[in-house]
């Protein structure tokens, strides 16, 4: 029987009085939620909502199964937004689903991620007590960051309830230029001579193509009357730098489209596992040359890879070797996370303490 608390209290008395559960609420990364035969379900979609937002102070607080789209049109009516870009928002992905699996998008080449911008969270932990950690405002908060400390669990820690977000505004425009070049290590020699120009990119996404090109998408956001200026300064560096294949724009809808795909991955094989892998951009043409990836797309300057696949185990076994770690967001997989495990002792050490009887599944 499926469990649907609707209070974090529900969620204290469900955890005291079960001995295994596996929580989901979106959906959008089914491989994390696949249900388990030993663990009770529970759905924890029903806290939802958003409790505080101060547009003032450039926060709010909303309830963990919140949808990512629902408080992002709210931020918008502010003119403001969450930078790290959370990825799968139009399938539903939850702000507590979002922290868990720490699934930021193309904005975290320039803000960073998900852990840059969570100030709290409530959550239960294995003894059913309702914990907080962090606060509501930037500075409010000291001791362990256990905000922090749940961007990836995958909540094998704890179940999150609440989160608190700081949120930036929004740039009143945005457009995108898109380079093409010969090779991949071309293109990563440009983005590393871009990180040390002023140019103030909000997203450098490396796409590569079939034929063994690389596209670059360089995105750049701001006041619609400097961003013209912008992107000519722009072309020029990398028209000394690299060989240019093609270049075009894409601008307002078309530049909203464009980062509203990849967002959705919608660039992924039907059909085949998707699998985040962080990796330094040195590693990267190795691991773009493994014969089993599909579909690729390399974000924050080639520091996230996001690959299809249709062997998880073999990607998992080459992962381990390479000193690389991935995580399965769709797809079929024994367990979501594959490669190398690092940091093992100390998340067990948390596990102890956090999760004591074992009632959260381990990933």
């Amino acid at each position: 029987m499926t469990l649907q608390p609707q209070s974090p209290q529900d969620v204290q008395e469900i955890v005291q009085t079960h001995s295994r559960l596996q929580p989901f609420a979106g959906r959008s990364k089914p491989a994390l939620s696949t249900l388990h035969p030993e663990a009770t379900p529970l759905d924890m979609s029903r806290l939802t909502g958003l409790l505080e937002y101060e547009p003032d102070e450039f926060t709010f607080t909303a309830l963990a199964a919140t949808p990512v789209a629902e408080v992002a049109a709210e931020l918008a009516k502010h003119g403001q937004y969450l930078p790290f870009d959370p990825l799968l928002v139009d399938r539903g992905a939850t702000l507590g689903g979002t922290v868990a699996a720490n699934t930021a998008g193309s904005g975290r080449f320039r803000y960073g991620g998900v852990r840059d911008f969570i100030l709290g969270v409530r959550f239960v932990d294995g003894q059913g007590q309702l914990v907080r950690g962090g606060g509501k405002v930037v500075k409010n908060a000291a001791g362990f960051d256990l905000p922090k400390f749940m961007v990836g669990s995958l909540g094998r820690y704890g179940l999150l309830t609440e989160i608190t977000f700081k949120v930036f505004p929004r740039p009143r425009a945005y457009v995108t230029l898109q380079i093409t070049c010969a090779r991949l290590e071309t293109a990563l020699q440009a983005t590393f001579k871009l990180a040390n120009k002023p140019y103030e990119l909000d997203a450098l996404d490396l796409r590569p193509r079939d034929n063994g090109q690389v596209q670059l998408l360089l995105r750049l956001g701001g006041p619609p009357e400097a961003l013209s200026g912008r992107v000519a300064r722009l072309r020029d560096f990398l028209a000394a730098e690299m060989a240019v294949l093609e270049a075009s724009l894409a601008e307002g809808q078309a530049d909203a489209a464009l980062w509203a795909g990849i967002n959705a991955v919608n660039w992924a094989k039907p059909g085949q596992a998707l699998v985040k892998i962080p990796v330094a951009p040195k590693q990267l043409p190795a691991l773009d040359g493994l014969p089993e990836l599909g579909a690729r797309h390399y974000s924050a300057a080639g520091n996230v890879a996001w690959v299809t696949v249709t062997n998880v185990p073999r990607l998992h076994q080459q992962l381990a070797e390479m000193g690389l770690a991935g995580l399965v967001l769709r797809g079929s997989a024994e367990q979501p996370l594959i490669g190398a495990r690092h940091g093992l002792p100390l998340a067990q050490r948390v596990k102890q303490a956090l999760d004591p009887h074992g009632k959260f599944l381990e990933a």
